[in-house]
């Protein structure tokens, strides 16, 4: 996990060179957040171009163009400075490349990239290296004997980088991972993740007026165009079922049904593979001993489970593993335990509410930290000998409203009521402080997670069928509707949670990893006749993601096979905090973003 920033921007009366550097300093600062093991920047000028010696005239525009890069040491026991500098070409990279080139434990994989990069660099070679990679990534390359610079994301956007275009007011061009809130002198928009984009610096120098320079120095190479493994999305399956296909229950006999029995193995076996290449050969930080490097964003529920499950596969047997759990203490909910009042419950009254007798606090009881809790037992029954730390974040009421502003931040440009909600809860997971105990009877004992690595269960209901809109799809549609609805749930990933989510998560210093999303695991289900994912005739816990119930039960994992989809923000009561009855619907604009 990196930050990565650059920027280029006209010298001399275009740009003042105090405000664009007041401008730039918060955005490499929140860059250097996420990669705090290393990080240094690297500036040149490319020089107006001149229309013949004896006139000695200028034309054009000088640019100056500046990079800079931090790193999260995920791989070896040496940090990698960044940027990737060699005669002139320079590189930046944010990714995790986990299929498609051989990386050793020792190595980096920028590194490596940019080796391959200099090599062959062109405006077809490019796309075809990134195509034949599978993992996480954003990226910006310079390359100087061509004076092109080239960015993108992964065809997931599983890794934030952010755009802003020059304009007449701020003719500047700004890439970074990060914002630093809404400011008045950028602005900025999530990169598409259906190109891989080429930007003619040589040709943009050439113009008097950066921003026509710009828009005509920019090619967009579409990843559709590409004949690679990794370049796109697959497609689902529209083959429907067979007109006369039984409903049976696959969940009323002890063994798993013959008809899903290959496509349960094979989801097995895919999925175990995804999670083993994402916590494997992950470096013990200097001075933690050996505390726990693999966490998981735990509900309970059946996809963090899985994950759990998997993880303890692969982990040594003699480290811990740390389940996150996150609760808020939600004053709406509250006033609905007490009576509804419809006034704000004054501090003394919610401290009251919190205490119980063993220590606890009811108002942390969401269903996440119930479920987590039962979940937990399960896991410690299956797996004997593995020590899980089940961390239970708390987050009191003022504490929330403390840190909002600063979630909003980093979330930027996202800012959506439900964005808010979700990244509260992402905030203060992957920050990890919290508290622990062995056994229902130990006491209590104050407990932070350093690990850098946390598993996401995000995926499995876009790929699966875990929406209820899923269900209603198919009382209306059929199942071609059900079809058509997957294929919108896989169009939509790339613009939806994954860029504000690393956003979040990486402000800690910590990298989210997805197995769900590996492309392989995606291509696999992707690609199952739908009858075997899902099959809405069935109730609710049982036709929602079949497939993966049957594989958790396979597993063992009984209780979490059986348990029902809950939205993060509502079972950790992130969403609606508000007291005196206040609603506001998801899909809102936050009105009073942070200004800075």
């Amino acid at each position: 996990m990196c930050g990565i920033y650059c920027s280029i921007a006209a010298t001399g009366h275009h740009v003042d060179a105090e405000v664009f550097q007041a401008l730039s300093q918060p955005l490499k600062s929140a860059n250097g957040a996420r990669g705090p093991d290393a990080q240094t920047s690297y500036t040149f000028r490319l020089p107006a171009l001149r229309r013949n010696p004896s006139e000695g005239q200028a034309r054009g525009t000088e640019l100056q163009i500046e990079f800079f890069a931090s790193e999260l040491l995920l791989r070896g026991h040496t940090a990698v400075v960044q940027p990737h500098q060699k005669e002139g070409d320079v590189f930046c990279w944010n990714g995790e490349v986990f299929e498609g080139l051989d990386i050793g434990p020792e190595e980096n994989d920028g590194a490596k990239l940019f080796a391959r990069l200099r090599l062959d660099c062109t405006v077809d070679s490019v796309p075809g290296l990134l195509g034949n990679i599978e993992g996480p990534y954003a990226f910006v390359f310079y390359h100087s004997s061509s004076e092109k610079l080239y960015f993108a994301r992964d065809p997931l956007g599983r890794r934030s980088l952010l755009l802003h275009r020059p304009s007449p007011s701020f003719p500047y061009l700004l890439l970074s991972s990060v914002s630093a809130g809404n400011h008045p002198a950028y602005q900025f928009e999530e990169l598409s993740t259906e190109s891989i984009l080429c930007l003619d610096v040589g040709r943009m120098r050439q113009s008097n007026d950066v921003v026509k320079g710009f828009d005509g120095s920019l090619s967009i190479i579409p990843r559709r165009a590409l004949a690679a493994k990794f370049a796109e999305i697959s497609r689902v399956n529209t083959a429907l079922p067979p007109k006369n296909l039984p409903s049976l229950d696959p969940f009323g006999c002890g063994a798993c049904p013959e008809a899903w029995s290959d496509a349960v193995n094979e989801l097995v076996a895919h999925l175990d593979r995804s999670v083993m290449l994402r916590v494997k050969d992950i470096p013990f930080q200097f001075g933690q001993g050996r505390k726990a490097r693999v966490a998981v964003l735990f509900s309970g529920g059946i996809d963090s489970t899985m994950l759990a499950f998997l993880a303890h596969r692969h982990v040594p047997g003699d480290e811990t593993i740390d389940l996150i759990n996150v609760a808020f203490e939600n004053p709406r909910k509250i006033q609905v335990q007490l009576g509804g009042k419809s006034d704000m419950l004054p501090k003394r009254e919610r401290k009251r509410y919190r205490k119980v007798a063993d220590g606890g606090t009811t108002s942390y009881l969401v269903p996440d930290r119930i479920t987590g809790l039962q979940e937990v037992e399960e896991l410690r029954k299956l797996c004997p000998g593995r020590t899980w730390n089940f961390v239970e974040v708390d987050v009191p009421y003022e504490e929330s409203l403390a840190a909002r502003s600063g979630v909003e931040a980093v979330m930027w440009p996202s800012r959506t009521v439900m964005d808010l909600s979700l990244a509260m809860a992402l905030y203060f997971a992957s920050r990890g402080v919290g508290r622990i105990r062995s056994s229902p009877s130990e006491c209590y004992q104050p407990y932070t997670s350093h690990a850098r690595v946390l598993l996401n269960g995000l995926g499995s209901d876009e790929l699966l069928g875990g929406y209820g809109r899923h269900r209603t799809a198919f009382t209306a549609r059929g199942w071609g509707g059900v079809i058509d609805e997957l294929q919108l749930e896989l169009d939509r990933i790339p613009t939806r949670n994954l860029g504000r989510d690393d956003r979040i998560i990486s402000s800690h210093g910590k990298e989210t990893r997805h197995p769900f999303l590996s492309l392989s695991v995606v291509s696999f289900l992707a690609g199952l006749p739908v009858y075997l994912k899902l099959d809405p005739r069935l109730d609710v816990g049982k036709g929602d993601k079949t497939l993966l119930r049957l594989a958790a039960h396979k597993l063992g994992l009984v209780e979490a096979s059986a348990r029902k989809k809950r939205a993060m923000q509502f079972g950790s009561h992130s969403a609606r905090m508000e007291a005196g009855g206040s609603e506001r619907r998801g899909e809102l604009i936050i009105v009073s973003p942070v200004d800075l």
